[in-house]
């Protein structure tokens, strides 16, 4: 089982919704598309399903050009934002609603509902009507009808997105449990780096109508080939810091230096673009070789445990998340710290020049 996007773009008018795209997955894999919104994910998928025809390239499902085949003639699934239920029937006709449509016996629909109830947790609940269901088990019913399609491509376009919080924690579990027993292709829609992560399986960062890198999800989270990856996988986005490097010393700002650290004294002299995620950024030195700033306090915001500081640093503006609750002074100016094995290193076109010493311990 496989789809191939070979060349593929979207063009509406005068803008481009999707850049021409090379994507190839297979048979039994979780696939996340992961990027801000606006960025073209829901229109990738729209193409990967038939609801739109490409403006240029071809789509291929399991080596058949299907790209003028209609949506229906395919073996696709879709699940929204907003589950779309039958108000007014019961959650095991709800259920066996594509089935009916497709002339299947009875006995076979008898089967695959009670089948698919059991796989997504909904078998005591097959009598209710969707209004008498929570919320994620009314996403779960929307999810029960495309799987018991048996179709090989199920497309989730951000289905958790309009659950509370403790109800997309049940459901980011439940996923890929789901997906596991289905052995379809499964491509997840997400704004979110925590719920890419959480997934697993493959992720694609998307911005602006390109995939920026696709691959094993913990490999593009720990060793982005470029900023842009970078920041859309990284929530708040990574922050940046342009340098000069001298010897074993960096030079930013107005003629601020830092000691770089061991780990990064093999780099070139040159000028470059340091990049550090929030939750990297501390108020407390650990490491005794550890880097050194000073940034002036915008605005905090305390989620429970742990407290994020917004910074001004040279007209940049940088988000740490530090552990602990923090009464801090806004305007005042912190001192910051910044374990060299947490930085990543790029060239001042993007490209990168030198993963994080922590990242590549952890691929090795």
């Amino acid at each position: 089982m496989s789809l191939i996007l070979d060349n593929v773009s979207k063009i509406v008018g005068t803008e481009t919704h999707v850049y021409p795209t090379d994507l190839e997955l297979s048979g039994s894999t979780m696939n996340v598309l992961l990027g801000p919104t606006l960025s073209g994910k829901t229109t990738l998928m729209r193409l990967m399903a038939g609801l739109d025809k490409p403006s240029t390239g071809k789509v291929f499902w399991n080596g058949e050009d299907v790209t003028d085949m209609r949506v229906q003639d395919r073996k696709v699934a879709m699940v929204y934002q907003q589950f779309i239920n039958y108000p007014s029937m019961s959650v095991y006709e709800n259920i066996a609603s594509p089935l009916r449509t497709a002339g299947a016996h009875k006995a076979e629909i008898d089967k695959a509902v009670h089948e698919t109830a059991e796989m997504l947790k909904l078998t005591s609940m097959l009598e209710r009507k969707p209004l008498e269901l929570s919320g994620g088990q009314q996403q779960r019913c929307a999810l029960a009808r495309a799987l018991v399609k048996k179709a090989g491509l199920v497309l989730l376009d951000e289905p958790l997105a309009s659950l509370d919080y403790k109800l997309r924690e049940e459901l980011r579990v439940d996923i890929p449990r789901i997906f596991e027993e289905s052995g379809a292709i499964f491509v997840y829609a997400t704004t979110e780096p925590e719920e890419a992560l959480l997934l697993g399986g493959n992720t694609a960062t998307f911005c602006e109508g390109h995939i920026t890198q696709f691959g094993p999800t913990l490999q593009v989270y720990r060793t982005p080939v470029d900023v842009t990856t970078a920041r859309v996988f990284s929530d708040p986005p990574m922050n940046l810091l342009n340098i000069r490097k001298e010897g074993a010393q960096i030079y930013f700002g107005h003629g601020r230096t830092s000691s770089l650290g061991s780990s990064l004294t093999a780099l070139s002299d040159g000028e470059y673009i340091v990049g550090f995620r929030p939750n990297h950024l501390e108020l407390d030195r650990h490491t005794i070789t550890a880097m050194e700033f000073q940034a002036t306090l915008i605005a905090t915001e305390l989620t429970g445990s742990q407290t994020f500081v917004h910074l001004d640093h040279d007209g940049e503006h940088w988000i740490g998340l530090v552990r602990g609750i923090r009464e801090l002074e806004i305007g005042g100016v912190l001192t910051t710290y910044l374990d060299p094995s947490h930085v990543y290193i790029f060239s001042r076109d993007g490209r990168i020049v030198a993963p994080a010493a922590y990242a590549l311990a952890n691929t090795a």
